[in-house]
């Protein structure tokens, strides 16, 4: 009961500071991005505290050397909502590509647009993968880092889920280096429920890939291996199904056909 209710707390106070922030967020719009973004992620800075306080929930962080001087676009293992808190406090400033629907969002979507978000809509077939190298290849030569979800949706622990290529195929193009990130947040941060587990996740940051000269499947092809050998190491034995790691059906209807 109180892991609960301090979990309960835990989204009461992420819910309303995103309620207080979220207007004072607006009037920073003719503000620089350097500004807006030093005062938009107060707000993961704040929860990640919280998170800590609250439900005893913590993070550790291997091999941050391999993150390089510059910008380049991060292929990250989407768990839960987690992921999209830490990655403001490991890496630079960066930006996110996400369904153009979470932008809509009240108060947390206006502070995703605020930061320069590419909002993908996915039922645009071709137009969706176009829109991603245009505005993928403007944010990376504005030295932001570039988040992407390769797997294109939330995947439960344990499982595995081939890469869309629309992100591969944005570094083939860019020649901006990929650095690929695994983590077991799922594990302490469970979908459909509030409560949070105590313990420290564990976050890899891998050996960035040198896409110059590599084609889209290649590039896929590494950053898929690494991510797979790397979880398969860090994720508990309670996840794993009959020794190894499950994989899920390539499509479930939440990713657009045309970045696979």
């Amino acid at each position: 009961m109180m892991r609960y209710l301090r979990s309960l707390l835990f989204y009461v106070i992420m819910i309303s500071s995103a309620g207080v922030m979220g207007p004072f967020s607006v009037l920073l719009l003719p503000a620089n991005f350097s500004i807006r973004y030093r005062f938009l992620t107060m707000w993961a800075r704040m929860n990640l505290w919280f998170l800590g306080k609250l439900c005893d929930l913590h993070y550790e962080v291997e091999g941050r050397e391999n993150i390089p001087v510059g910008n380049g676009l991060i292929f990250c293992k989407h768990q839960s909502a987690w992921e999209t808190l830490a990655l403001q406090q490991i890496f630079p400033p960066q930006t996110w590509l996400l369904k153009r629907e979470l932008l809509w969002v009240p108060f947390f979507g206006w502070g995703l647009a605020m930061l320069g978000s590419i909002g993908i809509d996915r039922s645009a077939g071709t137009a969706a993968l176009s829109k991603l190298v245009t505005d993928g290849i403007d944010r990376l030569q504005k030295g932001r880092w570039l988040v992407i979800f390769p797997e294109g949706t939330r995947v439960a622990p344990g499982a595995e889920r081939k890469f869309l290529k629309g992100g591969s195929i944005l570094a083939a193009k860019a020649g901006y280096p990929v650095v690929p990130v695994a983590h077991n947040a799922g594990e302490y941060w469970p979908r459909r429920t509030i409560v949070k587990i105590p313990g420290t996740i564990k976050v890899v940051v891998g050996p960035a890939i040198d896409t110059k000269g590599k084609k889209a499947s290649e590039i896929n092809r590494l950053a898929e291996e690494w991510m797979n050998a790397t979880m398969a190491r860090i994720t508990d034995e309670r996840f794993k199904q009959s020794g190894s790691v499950a994989r899920m059906p390539d499509t479930d209807g939440e990713s657009p056909p045309d970045v696979r």
